[in-house]
Formats: structure tokens, C-alpha cells, sequence
């Protein structure tokens, strides 16, 4: 990985396409309503044909820069600007409103450099591991482990009905099973369409419901009045070593959370934060302004990028909505992540990992430099804003098959999306089930050609257990399947 980063930084287009990818990241953390799957589903578009180097380079620094941007609307706005910020608001803004705006942003910066670190360092040390391991899994244990992520997240991000969630979810792996059978050649869900025979291109469905949908709820959104910047955005070095234990605890529980398919970097963000809330000497504190509870949040949400990131290349299944965006960039790439990805692409790793060390550290840089200014890009109007995302939208739809096609299946799922998020349907299992609605349809069906009866998938100890936590999830949360059990 050492040699990666020095051939990165000895490349100067690399290194300005990455420093303008961290601090277009910060601003489109920082506004509230866009978000990091948005940039990188666009990302994938307008980078197609670049080299992986700077297409990864641009893509995974957009992702760290945006995780940590959110911070800055959730601390001079109270708005969080991704979720991953929402608990970074809880003690964030009630810092700024004592007159600690900089200190904070400062703060949360030096843990969002620590929490990413993190991440990167267990991804490489477990990547690896969990590669050979996952060669012994056969088709039924890829089936039902893609089908538990799957459900698991739309379990983890719906607010209310747990089945909203799981609507989502089964809507994506519809939509992914449209076109030709990958193991039989023939035609399903195309209505005799020729347009249809090829499926729905991915980009321009993930552009289209983070990016459209969120341009219509965000066009008439009134603008928040943001707490005036104070003092230095230097904080204390004895400060961060002192609460570096903290901050190391936070790390193992954002990569942690970040590993479970489909949780995201808002929820390690979440479990970073209760957990030091819970065995803080100082709980009275938190919620009132906490420095304990900005660098918690931060460092849990951004190591659960490296988190999200290990099931992604070893298992293709994605531990968060922008890794889900993310695997089809590497998708594009002609990249195939998963058991084989060590044997059949041996530099991509260390590659990877080179990239994100370096955008990690251009992360402290670029917000050392650009922070102040960057947050001005809080006042621009939503009115002006909106439209040129639109844009970017339409271009990014369009260049990856150079085909009106994919704009409209961009603007149609915009359209019906934005109605599903309004109903409170989330969107990152739907996300989940584009991506390994395939993955669940091919190896079900391999399985069944190889084992020929379906009790037989539960012979082993992994396919049992996992089919267990999948009907346990269901049973919880179906009234009529609990009343059956109770009456039988």
C-alpha cells in the first residue's frame, strides 16, 4: 500500500482530481438534501473512461469528504446534512450556539480523520482474512447472506412499519431481475420491449432516486439561519490525545456496525454515540454540548466507511447505500469484488487502500484550508442550487451508455421514488436489492440444481443459521404469523 500512495501523490492530476473530489465532498455533505450516495451515483457517470486510479481517487474522496461535511450543517445549522450527522447535531450545535462553532468544526474534522484511518486500518487487515474465508461459501450460504443483508436493511432504516422497508427492498430485486436470465438466456419482465432486453442500467436508477427525488423535496426547502463562526478552528492537541481512547472505542464500533450489510455510516455514527454516552463520567453533559458526543459521532460514522467497505470486497455485498453505489463504479470498471477479487485483481486492494489514506489525509488538509469558505456554501438558495444537481443528473444518466434511454428511466424513477419517500419508504434497501437481487435470484436457482430439494440447504450450519435469522426477523414483526404460533 506504501508504494500506491507514493505513486498517487507523485501523480499531480490524481492528487487535484482527489483534493477537488474532498472539498466538492465537504460542500455536498454540507448542504443539506444532497447526499453522498447522490454525488457518487452521479460520480459514476461522469467519471466512465477515466482511469481506475483517478475514478476510485475521485469517487472515494467525494465519500469521505460528504461524511464529514454533514458535520458542518449539523453544527451551525442543527440540520445534519447527511444522516450520518444527525447525532453529531445532538451536542454539535448547542456548542455553537455557546460560541464554539470553529472549535467544533475543528474538533469533528481531527475525529473524522481518525474514524476514516481506522476503518482503513482494519479493512486491510481483515479484508484479506475474510477473503479466504469466503471461499468456502457455497451458493445457498451467497444466497441467503445477500437475502439477510438485504432485509436487514430495510429492518435498520425504516422509521415506522418494518414492511416498508421490506417493500423497498423487494421492489429493487424486481427491478434487477428485468432482462435477459443470466443462467437461462431467456427474457423476464420486458413485455416484448427490445429497450428492456438489456435491464435497467444501475446508474441511472440510484441517480434518479438519491438524486431527482431529492431535488423535488429540496427545490422549495426554506433556508436555515446559520450560527456566526467564533474563534479557531485549531482544537487543542492535548485535547485530542486526551480523549483518544474515546475515539479508538468509537472507531472499533463504527467499523463494526459499518461490517453489517446495509447498516450505513449514520448508524455506527449512532452506536459510537450511545456507547459513549452510556459510560461518559459526564452524562449530564451530553446533549447540551458535549465534546465527548462530536467525537463519538464523527469517528463512528466515518470508520464505518472502511467498514461498509470489507463485506463490499469480499462479499459484493455492500455495508452501506453510497458502498452499494460504490460497487457498481467497480463494477464499471470491470472490477469483480467478491472470494476471487485477491487472485483475480491482486494490486486492486492495496490500491484501494492507498487511495483512501490519502484521501483521508486530504481530508485534515482540505478542511484546514477550505472549511470556512466552504461552509458559505450554506447560503446559496435551493432555488439556484437544485437545478444545476438536475443537470448533473441528466448528464451523469447519459454518459455511461450514450443513450436518451437511461435519462428517462432516470426521471422516471425520480419521479416515483420521491412519491415512495414521501410515504416514508427508505431508500437504501431498495439499493440493496437492485444490487443483489441478482446475486440472491442466480444462487438460489445454482442451488437448487445442485442440492435438488430445499431442506437439503439447511444440512449445514451456516445456511441454518442464517435461515433462522431471517425467519426470526420476519416473525417479529408479522402479527398474523405470531398469532398462528399462538394458537398452534
Amino acid at each position: 500500500m506504501i508504494e500506491n500512495v507514493f505513486l498517487l501523490i507523485s501523480n499531480p492530476v490524481i492528487m487535484f482530481g482527489m483534493f477537488m473530489g474532498v472539498t466538492g465532498g465537504i460542500i455536498v455533505g454540507a448542504l443539506p438534501g444532497l447526499t453522498a450516495t447522490m454525488a457518487i451515483a452521479i460520480l459514476v457517470g461522469l467519471t466512465y473512461g477515466l482511469s481506475p486510479e483517478l475514478t476510485f481517487g475521485i469517487i472515494l474522496s467525494v465519500y469521505v469528504g460528504a461524511i464529514y461535511g454533514g458535520s458542518l450543517s449539523a453544527i451551525l445549522l442543527n440540520i445534519p446534512g447527511t444522516a450520518a450527522a444527525a447525532s453529531t447535531a445532538l451536542d454539535g450545535y448547542p456548542m455553537a450556539m455557546k460560541g464554539k462553532a470553529n472549535y467544533a468544526i475543528g474538533i469533528s474534522r481531527v475525529a473524522s480523520f481518525i474514524g476514516t484511518l481506522f476503518g482503513l486500518i482494519i479493512l486491510l487487515a481483515i479484508a484479506p482474512i475474510l477473503a479466504n474465508i469466503s471461499l468456502l461459501i457455497r451458493s445457498i450460504d451467497m444466497a441467503l447472506l445477500a437475502l439477510f443483508g438485504v432485509l436487514l436493511a430495510g429492518f435498520i432504516s425504516s422509521e415506522g412499519l418494518k414492511i416498508k422497508g421490506w417493500i423497498s427492498a423487494f421492489i429493487g430485486m424486481l427491478i434487477s431481475l428485468t432482462g435477459i436470465d443470466f443462467l437461462h438466456g431467456y427474457p423476464r419482465f420486458t413485455f416484448d420491449q427490445p429497450f428492456l432486453m438489456g435491464g435497467f442500467a444501475f446508474a441511472p436508477i440510484m441517480i434518479g432516486v438519491f438524486g431527482i427525488a431529492q431535488v423535488i423535496d429540496n427545490i422549495s426547502a426554506p433556508k436555515a439561519r446559520r450560527v456566526k463562526q467564533i474563534g479557531s478552528i485549531f482544537p487543542d492537541f492535548f485535547e485530542v490525545v486526551k480523549y483518544l481512547p474515546l475515539s479508538i472505542r468509537s472507531g472499533v464500533i463504527g467499523t463494526g456496525v459499518g461490517i453489517i450489510p446495509g447498516s450505513g455510516e449514520d448508524m455506527g455514527g449512532w452506536f459510537s454515540y450511545l456507547a459513549a454516552k452510556f459510560t461518559s463520567k459526564n452524562k449530564g453533559q451530553f446533549g447540551k454540548g458535549s465534546i465527548e458526543g462530536v467525537i463519538s459521532s464523527e469517528t463512528g460514522n466515518n470508520a464505518s466507511i472502511g467498514g461498509a467497505l470489507i463485506p463490499l470486497l469480499t462479499l459484493s455485498l455492500p455495508g452501506s447505500a453510497p458502498a452499494a453505489v460504490l460497487l457498481g463504479a467497480i463494477l464499471h470498471q470491470g472490477i469483480i469484488p467478491g472470494p476471487m477479487l485477491m487472485t483475480t485483481s491482486p494490486d486492486f486492494l492495496p490500491m484501494f487502500g492507498g487511495i483512501l489514506f490519502v484521501a483521508c489525509c486530504l481530508l485534515l488538509v482540505s478542511g484546514i484550508i477550505v472549511a470556512k469558505y466552504v461552509v458559505q456554501a450554506l447560503d446559496i438558495p435551493s432555488r439556484i442550487l437544485m437545478p444545476l444537481v438536475a443537470v448533473f443528473c441528466v448528464v451523469g444518466s447519459y454518459a455511461i451508455n450514450i443513450r436518451i434511454f437511461d435519462v428517462y428511466v432516470m426521471l422516471a424513477f425520480g419521479l416515483i421514488f420521491y412519491v415512495f419517500h414521501k410515504q416514508k419508504y427508505p431508500m437504501a434497501p431498495l439499493v440493496l436489492g437492485v444490487i443483489l437481487g441478482p446475486v440472491i435470484d442466480e444462487n438460489f436457482r445454482r442451488a437448487f440444481w445442485i442440492n435438488g430439494d430445499f431442506m437439503s440447504f439447511f444440512s449445514r450450519p451456516l445456511p441454518l443459521a442464517l435461515g433462522s435469522l431471517i425467519f426470526l426477523m420476519i416473525w417479529l414483526q408479522i402479527g398474523w404469523l405470531k398469532k398462528w404460533f399462538k394458537n398452534n
